[in-house]
């Protein structure tokens, strides 16, 4: 039955990525990636969230699967992120390449510890 819940989070997560990324990066007239950021930072936070439910008991390990595993495997692009930061420095952006990586670092990381916080100062 986990597999399911596995098919239906990757089922949901893929499109929700693709039409996050082209709605935010419609809205910016720039090669810097915003799409692939804020739909990698938005889902370490949702992932922070997730693991901070199980870890306190908030939340089964049957939603860890659904949410945690495929949806968020699905909505997160890591490999986008490497390509369009290769991409930036092969064109001679290295400074929104450099950036592209401390800020998707730094604010995915950052999300996905607040997010577990959160839950952790609700539930524990």
């Amino acid at each position: 039955m986990t597999w399911l819940l596995v098919l239906a989070g990757g089922m949901v997560g893929a499109p929700m990525r693709y039409l996050t990324d082209r709605a935010v990066q419609a809205r910016h007239d720039t090669i810097f990636p915003w799409g692939t950021l804020t739909v990698n930072v938005v889902d370490c936070l949702i992932l922070g969230v997730v693991a901070g439910a199980t870890i306190h008991g908030a939340a089964p390990a049957s939603g860890q699967a659904l949410v945690g595993t495929d949806f968020c495997g699905a909505l997160t692009t890591y490999s986008t992120f490497s390509y369009e930061t290769l991409r930036l420095a092969e064109t001679g952006s290295r400074f929104l390449a450099a950036a592209n990586v401390i800020a998707s670092v730094v604010a995915s990381l950052g999300a996905g510890f607040i997010g577990a916080a959160v839950v952790g100062a609700v539930w524990a």
